[in-house]
């Protein structure tokens, strides 16, 4: 997703697919009508605010580079040796 209405129209895509409607999802998450309208119309979102509504959703957020050429490996927050290699190569990239 690259756009604030994107996110908007995953968010109202996923929890309409869990059969919830606006009042069903705001009551799970404890978040006000008005703030999670806000939320679904695609005006800025709080990182707090967003991790919550995933949370309400079973969802998570991950952070993925943009492809490359030749390069389409999702950045991982694993503790395992693998993923913490994946992320140094990232960095590494970044610098180039």
């Amino acid at each position: 997703m690259k756009t604030q209405m994107e996110l908007a129209q995953a968010l109202q895509y996923h929890r309409k697919a869990k059969g919830m409607g606006q009042k069903d999802m705001r009551l799970k998450i404890g978040m006000s009508q008005q703030q999670y309208q806000r939320a679904e119309s695609g005006s800025d979102l709080r990182v707090s605010t967003l991790l919550r509504i995933l949370e309400g959703l079973d969802l998570e957020l991950q952070l993925v580079p943009r492809q490359k050429p030749g390069r389409s490996e999702a950045v991982s927050f694993d503790s395992d040796v693998k993923a913490e290699s994946s992320w140094q190569d990232f960095l590494g990239d970044l610098e180039d």
